[in-house]
C-alpha cells in the first residue's frame, strides 16, 4: 500500500476547514429544513443537503487518508455520492414550483437508470482510465491530483444541464409572481462559483486538482434555509396560487404579490401600507372578516371576490398575512339574484295573503249570512266558488313559501310525521299503514306538508277507503308513499309533479307541486310509479340520516 501521509501545512488545513465546514453546514441545517411544511419541498431539500454533505465528508476523507489506495476509494465514493445530488436537487425544484415531474414513475426510472449507467462508467475507471487519472503531487502540499479525463467533463455536462434546468423552473416561478430575482441569481452565482476553481486547478498549480462542486451546493441549500428562506417562502405561496394572493408584513404593508393581484390592483407596490394603496381591503382585513365577499368595480361592470386571510409564517416566525382573492362572481350573482326572487316572492305571498284574502273573507261572510236568509242553489255554488278560491290561495301562498331554501333540519321520525300528518287529513274511512320506520334529517314542519298533501291526492283519487302505505326504500336512502287506488298512466308520471297539472274538475293542480318543491329543496329526488297493489307510488331517495 503506497503511502501519502496528510502534512501540516497551513494551505492543507484550509482545505480540511473548507470541506469540513461545508460538511457540518450541510448537517447541522437539516433541523431547519425538516420545519418546512410543504412534504415535497422538504423531502427534496432534506435530500440535498444529506448528498451534499455526504459529498463533503468523502473530499474530507480523500485528503485525511493516510494512503493512495484510501484516497481512491473515498474519491470514488464522493463521485458516487455527488452524482445523487442531482435527483433532489431537481426533486426539490419541481416540487417548490408546484409541479408534479418528481412525482412521474417514468422519470424516477429514467432518473435510476442514467444514475445506474454513469455510475458504472465512474465505478470501472481503473480498467478504462476513461474518467480520471491520478498523479501525486507536491505543490502546494503532497497531495495526489485529479486529473480529469473526457468522460468525466462529459458527465459534469450532463449534470450542469439538468442543474439548469432546475435552475429554469425557480426563475420562471420568481419571473411569474413577479419577485425580485436578485436573491436567486446571488445563489446561483455561489453554486456556479465551484467551475471557476476547477478551471484554475488545470493552469494553477497553487488549487490542487479536486471536484469543489459541493461547496457549491451546500452553499445554495444553506443559504436557501438562512439567508433566503423568507423570500423563498414568499414566492413559493404566492406563486402556487391562480388567484390574485399578497403578502403582506406584520405592520400591514404589502410584502409581496403575484402578478394577478397585480393586474387586479395596479397601484400595488411593495413596501406600501394597505390602507393608502387598498383601504378597502384593508377595511376588510382590519375588520377580522377573513371570509367576507368583496365588490370590485371594474371597467367591465362589478366583480366579487372571496378574500382569504391566513397567517403566512415559517418556522423561525409569523412573516405576516397573506390575502388570496377567489372570484365567485358567477355564485354571488347567482345568490343575489336568487336574494331578489325570494324577496319578491315573499312580497307576492304578502300581497296574496292579505289584498286578496281579506276581501275574499268578506265575500265569504255575506254569503254565509244571505244562506241563511235564503239557501238557494244559487248561494251555494258561489259558496263553493269562494272555497274553492280561499284554497287555491292557500295553495299558492303553501308553493310560494316551500320551495325556498331550507336553513335548519332536525331528526325526524317516518312514522311520527305520518301519524301527524294523517292526524291533520279528512281521511274518511281510508287506512294509513306504515310497513317500516326510519329516522333521517329533514325540516319536519315541511315534511309534514309533503305527506299532507300527498294524502290528500291518494284519498281525492283513490276513494274514500284508500289504504296508503308509507314506509323505508331497501338502500336505505330514503323513503315512500304508496296507495291502492287507481294509480297514474305511464304517460301522465312525469306530468303530475308540474304546476297547474290536474285531473279533477276542481283541483288547482298546486298539491303535487307542493310536493316537488318541497323535495327540491331538501335535494331530494322523486320518482313516481306505480305501487304492487295497482295504486300510485312516490319514491324519496337522496335522503340523508345524518347532517
Amino acid at each position: 500500500m503506497s503511502t501519502l501521509s496528510p502534512p501540516l501545512n497551513p494551505v492543507f488545513v484550509a482545505y480540511v476547514l473548507l470541506f469540513g465546514v461545508s460538511a457540518l453546514a450541510c448537517f447541522a441545517s437539516l433541523p431547519r429544513a425538516r420545519a418546512i411544511t410543504n412534504d415535497g419541498t422538504r423531502l427534496g431539500l432534506v435530500a440535498l443537503l444529506v448528498t451534499s454533505g455526504g459529498w463533503s465528508v468523502a473530499h474530507l476523507g480523500f485528503l485525511l487518508a493516510p494512503s493512495i489506495e484510501l484516497k481512491l476509494a473515498f474519491y470514488h465514493a464522493g463521485l458516487l455520492v455527488g452524482l445523487s445530488t442531482v435527483g433532489p436537487w431537481l426533486y426539490f425544484c419541481s416540487a417548490y414550483t408546484g409541479r408534479n415531474l418528481h412525482k412521474s414513475t417514468p422519470i424516477r426510472w429514467a432518473a435510476v437508470a442514467v444514475f445506474v449507467l454513469i455510475s458504472l462508467v465512474k465505478l470501472t475507471n481503473p480498467l478504462h482510465q476513461r474518467y480520471f487519472q491520478s498523479e501525486v503531487l507536491a505543490t502546494p502540499f503532497p497531495h495526489l491530483s485529479i486529473l480529469s479525463q473526457e468522460l468525466h467533463w462529459l458527465a459534469m455536462g450532463i449534470a450542469y444541464a439538468l442543474a439548469v434546468v432546475g435552475y429554469f423552473m425557480l426563475f420562471e416561478l420568481f419571473r411569474q409572481v413577479g419577485h425580485d430575482t436578485k436573491p436567486l441569481f446571488g445563489l446561483i452565482g455561489l453554486t456556479g462559483l465551484p467551475i471557476v476553481l476547477d478551471a484554475l486547478a488545470v493552469v494553477s498549480p497553487t488549487i490542487i486538482n479536486i471536484t469543489y462542486e459541493p461547496l457549491g451546493v451546500a452553499a445554495f441549500a444553506v443559504g436557501v434555509l438562512f439567508v433566503f428562506i423568507d423570500d423563498f417562502q414568499t414566492v413559493q405561496l404566492t406563486g402556487q396560487q391562480d388567484d390574485p394572493v399578497l403578502v403582506l408584513d406584520d405592520e400591514s404593508r404589502v410584502r409581496d404579490f403575484n402578478r394577478k393581484a397585480k393586474e387586479l390592483f395596479p397601484d400595488l407596490e411593495v413596501g406600501e401600507d394597505i390602507d393608502s394603496v387598498l383601504p378597502e381591503i384593508a377595511e376588510y382585513i382590519n375588520g377580522g372578516q377573513d371570509d367576507a365577499v368583496f365588490e370590485l368595480e371594474l371597467t367591465g361592470g362589478f366583480k366579487y371576490y372571496h378574500l382569504g386571510v391566513r397567517p403566512f409564517t415559517t418556522d423561525r416566525s409569523r412573516l405576516g398575512t397573506s390575502v388570496a382573492f377567489t372570484d365567485v362572481t358567477e355564485r354571488e350573482e347567482y345568490r343575489r339574484e336568487l336574494e331578489r326572487q325570494n324577496e319578491r316572492l315573499e312580497q307576492f305571498a304578502s300581497m296574496v295573503s292579505h289584498d286578496l284574502r281579506n276581501p275574499l273573507n268578506v265575500a265569504q261572510g255575506r254569503v254565509e249570512y244571505l244562506r241563511g236568509e235564503d239557501d238557494s242553489e244559487h248561494l251555494a255554488a258561489t259558496g263553493r266558488a269562494l272555497d274553492r278560491m280561499e284554497g287555491l290561495i292557500e295553495d299558492v301562498l303553501a308553493l310560494a313559501r316551500q320551495g325556498q331554501p331550507i336553513a335548519e333540519r332536525d331528526r325526524v321520525t317516518l312514522s311520527v310525521v305520518a301519524k301527524e300528518a294523517w292526524a291533520v287529513v279528512e281521511s274518511d274511512t281510508a287506512t294509513l299503514t306504515v310497513d317500516s320506520d326510519w329516522t333521517f334529517i329533514a325540516d319536519s314542519t315541511r315534511l309534514q306538508q309533503l305527506f299532507e298533501n300527498l294524502f290528500r291526492n291518494a284519498i281525492e283519487h283513490g276513494g274514500a277507503d284508500v289504504v296508503i302505505r308509507v314506509g323505508a326504500l331497501d338502500n336505505g336512502a330514503g323513503f315512500y308513499i304508496a296507495d291502492d287506488g287507481v294509480g297514474i298512466p305511464v304517460q301522465d308520471r312525469e306530468r303530475v309533479l308540474e304546476s297547474g297539472y290536474s285531473t279533477a274538475s276542481d283541483g288547482t293542480g298546486l298539491g303535487l307541486s307542493i310536493v316537488s318543491e318541497i323535495a327540491a329543496a331538501h335535494d331530494w329526488q322523486i320518482d313516481v310509479t306505480g305501487s304492487d297493489e295497482g295504486g300510485a307510488r312516490f319514491e324519496f331517495s337522496g335522503v340523508h340520516d345524518e347532517e
